[in-house]
């Protein structure tokens, strides 16, 4: 059926996810968004702008040094109107830190499986929220994210299952709504799954797994649509509705790549200004170090030694098993700031005790021992490195005999040890039998908070 212009109401939807902190390309979506919306309101077409998580990452020193408020002053300069958060705002920040994350916030935060562990919802967030269009033409909106079940209860948030509570919101608002359109940070095969079990659902917009949708897709009357990582691109749908029946009449999907987009000397200045803004906000002495701490990437070095002792002394295990890679960079003499330990370990990860039975831990160690560890690239789990590197053991070694020790016990079958590792370590993909064992997060401490407080703690002593 074709339908004349007059009768039909046009719906913009722009979306960004998993930026990452990634301000490379900031200014050129900045420019691209306002220009959109202006070219919307001019034509009298509606525009709505989302983010579908993710858009903080530690790793950047302003984000870091604005304790991600600076991520959301960005938001507000572009004038989204919903975000919905990723693991990186919901689990690598302080429950304190995200409560207030939002507070100068001109959007709303959607977020239907994150609660208080009363159950209640977060006060800086809704479940799901109705816009409407200056054609009176109702969209309804749903946010979730990635349910990192352990982690969320670490901190003091309930997560929930997410599709059981897309559900209860998609019965909620679906007869107040002309359009239904979810926020996921699920990752693509949940949104696949979500757009299978509820067809009424009419567009999905996702996020988490990094996957890009140049043309969306569809499953039966479900639109899907995403973009990729890092600002790479910027993410499009299209809706049109009849006026007279405020029903869909035809959506289509697509992606504009930022690459493409011209990049002015001022906006070079510009993503140079966040970093010095972070770097400058991470001038704040943590302790003094009186010698250079240099590491190695396939050894122990002195560096991985004074972390493996600080490991032990936070988590009071008896051993400790970590990556060499996980150091950017070597500590030199004089005071070590805040900006020094988040440029050596940038990583958003935390710390972990596993509880191993002796042959457990004889395992991971034999494990550890593979010489395919030292050039093995690594991407996600929270590394922002490269390369592994070589395994580095803490009080867990093999004496003359062949024995292996964790601390001043020999490792016997029977016995149980603790284990401090990182918790990338346990999500199963290095060393599988870490997945299933006892284990306890440190949270929301990061390992370059545990190197800090064990630099003030040791030579404010000695």
């Amino acid at each position: 059926m074709t339908y004349m212009k007059e009768t039909v109401a046009t719906i913009h939807i722009y979306h960004t996810n998993d930026i990452h902190s990634h301000f490379e390309n900031w200014p050129q979506i900045r420019r691209f968004l306002k220009q959109r919306k202006e070219q919307a309101e001019e034509a009298g077409e509606a525009c709505f702008i989302f983010d579908i998580g993710d858009h903080v990452d530690r790793s950047h020193p302003f984000t870091e040094g604005t304790d991600g408020k600076g991520n959301v002053k960005l938001l507000n300069e572009v004038g989204y109107d919903a975000v919905t958060i990723g693991n990186n705002e919901g689990i690598t920040m302080s429950k304190q830190t995200l409560e207030t994350l939002y507070e100068d916030a001109l959007f709303d935060v959607l977020i239907c499986n994150l609660k208080e562990l009363n159950g209640e919802q977060p006060v800086w967030a809704k479940s799901s929220e109705i816009f409407e269009t200056t054609d009176g033409v109702r969209v309804g909106v749903i946010g979730a994210t990635a349910p990192y079940y352990a982690f969320y209860r670490q901190l003091g948030w309930k997560v929930t299952e997410p599709r059981k509570e897309i559900r209860e919101q998609l019965v909620r608002i679906r007869q107040q709504a002309d359009l239904v359109v979810c926020l996921s940070h699920l990752g693509i095969n949940e949104d696949r799954l979500l757009a299978a079990e509820y067809p009424a659902l009419d567009i999905i917009l996702g996020g988490h797994t990094h996957h890009l949708l140049k043309d969306g897709e569809w499953i039966e009357d479900t639109l899907l649509g995403a973009a990729e990582k890092f600002g790479h691109y910027i993410g499009h749908i299209r809706v049109e509705i009849d006026r007279m029946t405020n029903q869909v009449v035809h959506m289509e999907a697509g992606v504009f790549p930022t690459n493409t987009m011209e990049q002015t000397a001022e906006d070079v200045e510009q993503v140079n200004a966040y970093l010095s803004e972070g770097e400058e906000a991470l001038q704040v002495p943590v302790f003094y170090n009186p010698s250079p701490l240099a590491q190695k990437l396939t050894a122990d070095s002195p560096l991985s030694s004074f972390f493996g002792r600080a490991l032990l002394a936070y988590t009071h295990a008896e051993c400790a098993l970590f990556n060499a890679g996980i150091f950017l960079g070597s500590l030199d003499e004089g005071w070590v700031t805040r900006g020094d330990l988040h440029s050596l370990l940038p990583h958003p990860i935390n710390p972990c005790i596993v509880h191993l039975d002796g042959s457990e831990l004889l395992q991971v160690y034999e494990q550890s021992l593979d010489p395919k560890w030292t050039e093995l690239e690594i991407k996600g789990l929270g590394f922002r490195g490269t390369f592994m590197g070589s395994m580095v053991h803490e009080r867990l070694f093999r004496n003359q005999d062949g024995q292996l020790f964790a601390g001043n016990r020999a490792v016997e079958p029977g016995e149980t040890y603790r284990l401090a590792t990182l918790d990338m370590f346990t999500f199963g993909f290095f060393f599988p039998l870490l997945k299933d064992v006892p284990k306890e997060y440190i949270m929301p401490e990061m390992i370059r908070d545990v190197l800090g407080w064990y630099g003030k703690k040791y030579f404010n002593e000695s």
